[in-house]
């Protein structure tokens, strides 16, 4: 039993000492110098992306630019992909891409191509505070709520592939959103909303990478005033909406009601 347990842990060592290595293997210097530039589709003449020192800028104004190095004959991103690279020289750069489709990159000599952004990457968020107020009647009574949306700088990664079957990462901001309800002058109820207070009703691994996408008004009925927060994947078709009801006395209670 020893023998076997020894061996097993052996093996994991192996597997973790493999793991590290890919991340420190040599980096080809001269492949690298030759990868400096603009490259290009060489059908479509589509800017792909820019290299300067160690650094890959993508034509996407949204993509975050990446550490990159070579090593042997493949192309490795600072997130561990990497790509077989079919043939490299001062003019030309070939590789699989991550659906395994060959892609012809030609290094261009527009100069407008020199252009291509390498400032930081616009982030897909509300970029100013959005405020909205209504009025809602029950039972005789008018209750007035406001909804305030609240850009953050709480940044959110999302990795996907761009045109060109290269893994790129995206970021945005998160939102806090703000609800108020008041019956005349009576403050009934005033707080901040956090993606974090949605834990146990949305799965723990999508709100990681969820945003607080929106705040909106549903209806009033006998159990108070009731407003749907909506967590989203950046970009993504895949969201969940959480039911928030306010009482009448300033009670807080939410609820999964969509996904």
């Amino acid at each position: 039993m020893k023998k076997i347990l020894t061996i097993s842990m052996l093996m994991v060592v192996l597997v973790a000492c493999n793991q590290n290595n890919s991340s420190t293997l040599p980096d080809d210097k001269a492949a690298k110098e030759m990868l400096q530039g603009v490259w290009v589709d060489e059908e479509s003449g589509d800017v792909s992306f820019r290299v300067s020192g160690d650094t890959l800028y993508f034509a996407d104004a949204t993509s975050m630019p990446t550490y990159f190095r070579i090593y042997k004959d493949s192309l490795y991103l600072a997130s561990g992909t990497s790509y077989s690279i079919v043939k490299h020289t001062e003019h030309l750069f070939w590789f699989n891409n991550q659906n395994g489709d060959l892609l012809k990159l030609q290094k261009s000599d527009d100069a407008d191509d020199a252009d291509i952004e390498t400032a930081a990457p616009s982030v897909l968020t509300y970029t100013h505070q959005v405020k909205i107020d209504s009025v809602a009647a029950y039972n005789g009574n008018r209750y007035h709520w406001y909804i305030a949306i609240n850009p953050t700088k709480y940044k959110v990664t999302k990795r996907t592939f761009n045109e060109d079957g290269l893994e790129v990462e995206n970021v945005y901001y998160d939102n806090i959103m703000h609800i108020s309800v008041f019956q005349g002058a009576r403050q009934i109820y005033s707080s901040d909303f956090h993606k974090q207070q949605y834990q146990g009703l949305v799965p723990a691994e999508f709100l990681n990478d969820a945003i607080l996408a929106n705040m909106a008004f549903s209806h009033i009925d006998a159990s108070g005033l009731h407003f749907n927060a909506t967590l989203c994947i950046p970009d993504g078709a895949t969201c969940y909406m959480v039911e928030s009801t306010i009482s009448y006395t300033g009670v807080l209670s939410m609820q999964l009601v969509e996904y």
